[in-house]
């Protein structure tokens, strides 16, 4: 009966050895699941409150387009896909013919309009003479006037004595109706020449001849004409890279045609779309992380929150969403981030706009504010490629007009 007992219990005894191992390591199993779950809870807690990420965010730079100011031919293309150009380097010519004797006939009509102005102060002293001629001849006939009534007067008692006859009477009142009419005539004279005079000075009054209205409108052709002219060359306004060149020789473009676009990858920045539950915590100048996929893990980018858009990206689409219609499903926005990169960790891992990249912020600071309230006091964006262009034309002008002015190039107003 023993050795019969001895095998089923034997076997009992495996059972149980069996089944406490397995308890045992189910135990081990569920422990270690709580661990981990307690792991990441605390994680997600401690940690994870601290930073807002997403993936949903690209490169972006500013692109300049290059488009002309004045239509005309293509004659000359000087940088291509992929260049690097400086600002103020020539990209496109135009033929400048057109333009070149367009400038000519300006310059022309300028230094004819200055020499006529000159005139017009020339006749000031012409004029003034003139005046000063017919009151001297009113004068004259004054006094002519005078002595005929005299003679009159002396002669009219004496005709009843017979001493003067009544002929030489008549003879004296006939001298004195035409010394009449002669101080009328004067009177007549003075007054047209003052009037001439007073209409020349109304041109001439208050302003010297280099800043005289009929110069300055033709100045502003010449202007016009030699702005045109150096706009048949378009610079680069910004340093950069080019992109997206249509432009071919011997094309007709028209004013404002784009020909070719300079990518200023040197200032990038970067604009995560954040969920609209991400956004509460977000706050200008807080720290940013970014990863970029063209090169891993391995570069971090060092990044800061510029500002937050005023709207979503929905709002600002091209066909923005008409939530008010029956058929309406609720879907998550997303508001554009500004972020600012370093310069130098850009110079150093160059970016391309467009490029994916992963943004992590810490949040932990929320001392910063969501929306700008400071009036910006710079440019955000300058170039002072085209201010020579204008100093160029105002010294032709000058020069223009100081050649023909002659004496005249220090009158002073009058």
């Amino acid at each position: 009966m023993s050795d019969n007992n001895t095998p089923g219990q034997a076997s009992g005894n495996g059972n149980g050895n069996g089944n406490g191992q397995r308890k045992r390591a189910l135990t081990i199993l569920t422990v270690a699941v709580l661990a981990v779950g307690a792991v990441y809870g605390g994680y997600a807690f401690i940690v994870g409150k601290r930073y807002e990420s997403t993936d949903n965010a690209y490169v972006n730079a500013n692109v300049v387009q290059i488009t002309p100011l004045v239509g005309g031919t293509v004659t000359g293309i000087y940088a291509d896909d992929t260049d690097f150009v400086k600002a103020g380097q020539k990209l496109v010519s135009l033929d400048p013919a057109d333009a070149r004797v367009a400038l000519d006939q300006a310059e022309s009509a300028l230094a004819q309009t200055v020499r006529e102005v000159r005139t017009l102060y020339a006749n000031n002293s012409t004029l003034d003479s003139q005046v000063k001629l017919r009151e001297a001849d009113l004068t004259r006939a004054q006094t002519e006037l005078t002595r005929a009534k005299l003679d009159e007067s002396r002669r009219a008692p004496l005709v009843s004595s017979g001493a003067v006859g009544k002929e030489e009477l008549e003879h004296a009142r006939t001298a004195v109706a035409g010394a009449s009419s002669a101080v009328a005539a004067a009177q007549s004279a003075l007054q047209a020449a003052r009037d001439q005079a007073l209409s020349n000075r109304a041109l001439t009054d208050g302003i010297a001849a280099a800043d005289h209205p009929n110069v300055q409108r033709a100045a502003a052709k010449v202007r016009e004409a030699y702005l045109a002219l150096q706009r048949a060359e378009l610079p680069a306004p910004v340093d950069g890279w080019i992109a997206r060149r249509s432009v071919q020789v011997g094309q007709r473009v028209g004013a404002g045609s784009p020909l070719m676009a300079v990518v200023g990858l040197r200032d990038a920045w970067v604009d995560a779309n954040f969920k609209e539950s991400q956004i509460a915590r977000l706050r200008i100048g807080q720290k940013v992380r970014l990863d970029a996929d063209v090169y891993g893990s391995k570069i971090e980018f060092d990044g800061t929150i510029q500002g937050l858009s005023a709207g979503t990206g929905a709002a600002f689409a091209l066909l923005p969403a008409q939530n008010a219609t029956g058929n309406w499903i609720k879907v998550v926005q997303r508001v554009p981030v500004r972020i600012a990169l370093d310069p130098k960790q850009v110079a150093e891992h160059p970016l391309r706009v467009g490029l994916s990249m992963e943004v992590t912020v810490d949040v932990q600071d929320q001392s910063g504010k969501m929306l700008t309230a400071e009036q910006r006091t710079t440019p955000a964006a300058e170039t002072t490629v085209f201010s020579q262009v204008d100093k160029d034309a105002d010294a032709l002008v000058q020069r223009i007009v100081k050649a023909n002015l002659g004496g005249a190039a220090k009158a002073k107003k009058a």
